[in-house]
């Protein structure tokens, strides 16, 4: 009797009664192979590939002219896999049409799926997620480069389904998400490399496919879905950057964060898998409550307390103040964040949220003795090093509950754009 056991999120049907050799671990013939995905599996030697249907059997075919029978002599014999995946000709994606449209320049349209040149990789997208920046580009509002029209987004995560001629890092099957600036690959950010942003100046990920140079992925942490690795890519490099990239944060120490946005939440994720102590900084009790499962060690309403930056300093061992933060308020907020870190701190100015147009006197970084640090994301080696790290301490990135597909992203743009939501908010591909 066949029957199904599960392996690595793999389920596969084997007859023990045949003990032919062949690479089942466990002994007998495997028939098939189907993963969580329900993608079929032609042998377990083999790369995956996807059919359009599933196949569930209680026994083996007895006759040899049986059609399943003629598969598994095929099996038996065949090196290459019996079903190959047809790679779609259009596909559908969201296109950012200008810079002076709003939302209504953002359009839902069918395009041609890209041939992946000699040194690329067409992904089967599965996962999206936005960012604020997302919010602001059509609005007019982004301060970096743009090359408009531009498919949207530059969050994304899916799976490897061709790669160029010659390609090394990736195959067929290698499950990835994209990195930010396609041209950051290691060290400090340079003009050519601000030149290169997913969702701005090169395609985005609001598709089904996209090619991206084999330097323009990397490998996904095996602890984490497609939604939540292609979260990663903007928010969750930007927190790491901002905690490692110059003055890299050390157990003990003390980071500020603002709100509940992505890229605060992942600060306050990866500062507590590095042992450091957490005030953050919200606007209402539930989110208070919701930061203190995060392990937040202090929460501050700065609705109630307007002088949050003293209030912060004041939790720090001898009123010092914090080593890093987190700045994502602008205008509204940098006036506590100089109040609150210490003499030789970092503020990471990350964005805006609260206005552009400055309150304060650079000339303070001097009697604060502090550097503010303008972040804009980080390198591809920065991007395999977080998430060794997400895999090491198992980080699950806070999510939004609701989670949109890919026809809805537009509504998922105003989801966003009316504060409506907590983390990052998930956007599936199919």
């Amino acid at each position: 009797m066949a029957s199904w056991y599960r392996s690595y999120d793999v389920a596969y049907l084997r007859d023990p009664d045949d003990n032919r050799p062949n690479c089942d671990p466990r002994g007998g013939r495997s028939l098939f192979c189907l993963n969580r995905y329900k993608s079929p599996l032609a042998r377990l030697d083999l790369e995956p590939v996807h059919l359009f249907y599933s196949l569930i059997l209680n026994s083996y075919p007895t006759t040899p002219f049986h059609p399943l029978s003629r598969l598994q002599s095929q099996l038996s014999h065949d090196s290459s896999p019996v079903i190959t995946m047809s790679i779609p000709k259009t596909q559908k994606q969201w296109l950012i049409t200008g810079a002076d449209k709003g939302l209504d320049g953002l359009v839902y349209q069918d395009a041609p799926v890209p041939t992946p040149g000699d040194h690329e990789v067409l992904v089967h997208l599965r996962g999206a997620s936005l960012n604020y920046r997302d919010l602001i580009i059509p609005r007019g509002m982004y301060p970096f480069p743009l090359n408009l029209p531009v498919v949207a987004c530059s969050d994304g995560a899916g799976e490897v389904v061709a790669v160029g001629s010659k390609v090394t890092k990736w195959k067929k099957g290698d499950k990835v998400l994209t990195l930010f600036n396609q041209g950051h690959q290691r060290g400090d950010m340079d003009i050519a490399a601000s030149k290169t942003g997913l969702g701005g100046c090169f395609d985005g990920t609001l598709r089904q496919y996209g090619t991206f140079a084999e330097t323009g992925v990397a490998k996904m942490p095996s602890n984490l879905n497609y939604v939540e690795s292609a979260s990663l890519v903007c928010a969750g490099l930007t927190s790491w950057n901002a905690l490692y990239g110059l003055k890299p944060l050390k157990k003990g120490q003390w980071v500020v964060t603002q709100g509940t946005g992505g890229v605060s939440l992942f600060a306050l994720q990866f500062a507590k898998a590095a042992g450091a102590h957490v005030i953050a900084t919200t606007s209402t009790a539930e989110k208070a409550e919701m930061l203190k499962k995060l392990g937040a060690d202090h929460v501050i309403n700065y609705r109630e307390d307007v002088n949050w930056g003293e209030t912060a300093r004041k939790l720090t061992p001898g009123g010092e103040g914090v080593e890093h933060v987190i700045e994502v308020g602008g205008a509204d907020t940098f006036t506590q964040s100089l109040s609150a870190v210490k003499m030789e701190g970092v503020i990471s100015v990350i964005g805006f949220l609260g206005g552009a147009a400055p309150k304060d006197n650079i000339l303070e970084t001097l009697s604060r003795v502090c550097t503010v640090r303008g972040v804009y994301v980080g390198s591809r080696e920065q991007l395999e090093a977080m998430c060794a790290e997400i895999e090491k301490h198992d980080i699950h990135p806070v999510m939004d509950k609701t989670v949109f597909t890919l026809e809805k992203a537009k509504e998922a743009y105003e989801y966003m754009w009316a504060k409506k939501h907590t983390g990052k908010i998930p956007i599936t591909i199919e």
